[in-house]
């Protein structure tokens, strides 16, 4: 039992803990003015900081949930504990001893300091285990281990690596003779309770303390390297304690917040290796999860420390596998994309190396290069998904298109649906609207229904195929189609206008179905140059339509007027096909960049040459039919 620690003590604790400096290793702030700092509130999700610290009135107050209060509150809160273990907490950071007056009313002394003796603990353990891995013969394989993968001495003692004696329980005999008690030892998680007593979690294991933002070491990642080791987990991770919560750390985020700030970026690695090989070759942005998946709980430790918002955009940068393990990864990592303001990337090597690898077999200058040709991810992302398709074949890119049009509609962030949309078509090589009317009918589509359990028995299956879906097609006289609607309407009306310059259309050059069956129909009939005075033209298009139903627009064309101040003339005509033909140019230009870009110009330089060639020459030719098309006023 502890009594109430000194009111004196308390007050020393607050002046000696400045409230921008311990808020500051949880949350990136930025000057505000007036004396007045600003960041993301680490208490709630926010798009714009309304989070604000005042370290001369050493207070902090957010306008967005209302939470503020006072150094030690900011601690209560953000790790959950009483005041007792927010003043012990700081005392311990500042190098305050911290006296206690045994008149007040008495604490609970593992209720009153219980986080502070457990991150001793763990600052005891990992200076022991640093010691041990230079120090002690068996830890051979650890130092091995170490130098076969580029980390020498130096850089073991940056990142505090460390060794795991293998008896079993020479950490407890270690922590005991420290005055740590067997409630402590094994609320740490550093060791565990076993029929023959208390006995080390951690043996004959390499060691890497996994530290908070401030420094202090809160857990271990223990990697396996003894083929005799009853636990075959490559590696193991410290369990879930009152200090250590794996969804909400970071491996290395004690070395990298301040140029994660400085920068606005972030770089996600898979390993520990690989946030030691990152910062030792310059990439000091770089951090890992703790073995587990990135999460939403991640996602708001590293917008808190970018300072991610609507107006201070960074980036994150994820490293992946080229496998479809990292391929998933990637999948998943879209999913909470939208937890950020920031761009998201990925970076992936080519030859399938993690960072560690390619620093060891290509230098430090490969890891930097590995990070600066990123990509988006959500342009890695949608490679994969277009890369089940020939895009070379029509029907294929339609599926694509299906296909891609589910994943733009899964983002939760509407406002980066266009560009996707946009940098959809592109791969695709289609007309923006024609996806963006896709994407709309996948938002629209219902999700499949749940299948329903009866109790009477199993349920009954039928090899009755499901009726097709009903195709919803907009309408032909949509401003998308104005084009080829005018086209079809003057041959309809001025047949003799069009002439045999009718005949070089085809199905390509109408991109709504219904209408490019009326021009199939007309060409059956002979086309315009044979077209029949007056209303047997529109009769014999009708009657070639058959059953069709886009038989219904043949009418509507008839009778639609021409919007012209005067009479067409044949150079209005023209000029209408020349504009509906430049709009297949550009389809087909648009088709070749895609094409473009996916070919490499070095493995495939004949084929990229002729398709470059092709490019410039349609380009040319899209640029008369522009001449054309501007001569005729359209």
């Amino acid at each position: 039992m502890a009594g109430r620690i000194k009111e004196e003590d308390i007050a020393l604790v607050r002046e000696r803990a400045r409230i921008d400096e311990v808020v500051g290793s949880y949350v990136t702030l930025k000057n505000a003015g007036g004396g007045s700092l600003k960041g993301l509130c680490p208490f709630h999700d926010e798009k714009s900081p309304s989070f604000n610290v005042t370290p001369a009135r050493g207070f902090f107050y957010c306008f967005g949930c209302q939470e503020g209060g006072d150094v030690i509150d900011f601690i209560q809160k953000i790790d959950q504990i009483s005041f007792h273990e927010a003043v012990e907490t700081l005392a311990a950071k500042v190098g305050i001893q911290l006296r206690y007056d045994e008149s007040g009313t008495p604490v609970q002394r593992s209720q009153s300091n219980q986080r502070p003796r457990l991150v001793e603990a763990h600052k005891v353990a990992a200076e022991y285990y640093s010691e041990q891995l230079f120090g002690a013969p068996e830890a051979m394989l650890g130092r091995q281990f170490l130098d076969k993968r580029g980390f020498d001495r130096d850089a073991a003692a940056l990142f505090g690596v460390g060794f795991a004696p293998r008896g079993g329980e020479a950490l407890v005999a270690h922590l005991r003779g420290r005055g740590f008690t067997n409630t402590e030892l094994v609320t740490s998680g550093l060791c565990a309770d076993g029929q023959r007593g208390l006995y080390d979690r951690f043996r004959g294991r390499l060691m890497w303390p996994i530290r908070d933002a401030g420094g202090d070491v809160i857990g271990f990642g223990a990697r396996r390297l003894f083929d005799d080791d009853k636990i075959e987990a490559k590696y193991l991770n410290t369990g879930e304690t009152p200090i250590y919560k794996k969804s909400k750390v970071l491996y290395g985020v004690d070395l990298a917040r301040r140029e994660i700030a400085k920068g606005k970026q972030a770089v996600v690695v898979e390993g520990y290796t690989d946030v030691m090989a990152c910062h030792l070759a310059g990439v000091q942005t770089a951090v890992a999860t703790c073995g587990t998946s990135f999460g939403e709980d991640h996602s708001r430790v590293l917008r808190q420390l970018l300072l991610d918002h609507d107006q201070f955009r960074g980036e994150v940068i994820f490293t992946f596998d080229g496998d479809s393990a990292g391929q998933r990864a990637a999948l998943k990592a879209f999913e909470g994309d939208q937890a950020f303001a920031s761009q998201t990337y990925v970076a992936v090597e080519p030859d399938g190396l993690d960072p560690c690898d390619l620093r060891l077999q290509k230098g430090d200058a490969a890891v930097r290069e590995l990070i600066g040709r990123r990509v988006p991810l959500y342009r890695f992302v949608l490679s994969n998904v277009l890369s089940k398709y020939d895009l070379d074949r029509a029907d294929t890119r339609i599926d694509a298109m299906r296909d891609a049009a589910r994943l733009v509609v899964s983002i939760r962030d509407r406002s980066k649906v266009d560009a996707f949309t946009r940098e959809l078509a592109g791969h695709l090589g289609m007309e923006v609207d024609q996806v963006r009317t896709e994407v709309h009918r996948a938002a629209s589509r219902p999700a499949p229904a749940p299948a329903v359990v009866r109790d009477r028995g199993p349920v009954q299956t039928t090899s009755e195929a499901p009726p097709p879906p009903r195709v919803d097609l907009p309408s032909p006289r949509d401003q998308r189609f104005v084009i080829e609607w005018d086209v079809l309407k003057i041959a309809m009306q001025y047949p003799h206008l069009m002439g045999v310059a009718f005949d070089e259309l085809d199905d390509q050059d109408f991109t709504h179905p219904w209408l490019a069956a009326v021009r199939g129909a007309m060409e059956k009939t002979g086309g315009p140059v044979h077209a029949a005075p007056g209303e047997a033209w529109v009769v014999a298009v009708r009657e070639a339509m058959g059953i069709d139903p886009a038989a219904a627009v043949v009418s509507a064309l008839a009778v639609d007027p021409v919007r012209l101040d005067r009479d067409p003339d044949e150079i209005y005509a023209r000029a209408h096909l020349a504009r509906l033909q430049e709009l297949t140019c550009l389809r087909r230009i648009a088709d070749l960049k895609s094409k473009l870009q996916r070919t490499n110009p070095i493995d495939r330089a004949d084929d990229y040459n002729r398709m470059f060639g092709e490019l410039i020459a349609l380009e040319r030719y899209r640029a008369e039919l522009r001449e054309q098309a501007i001569s005729g006023a359209i």
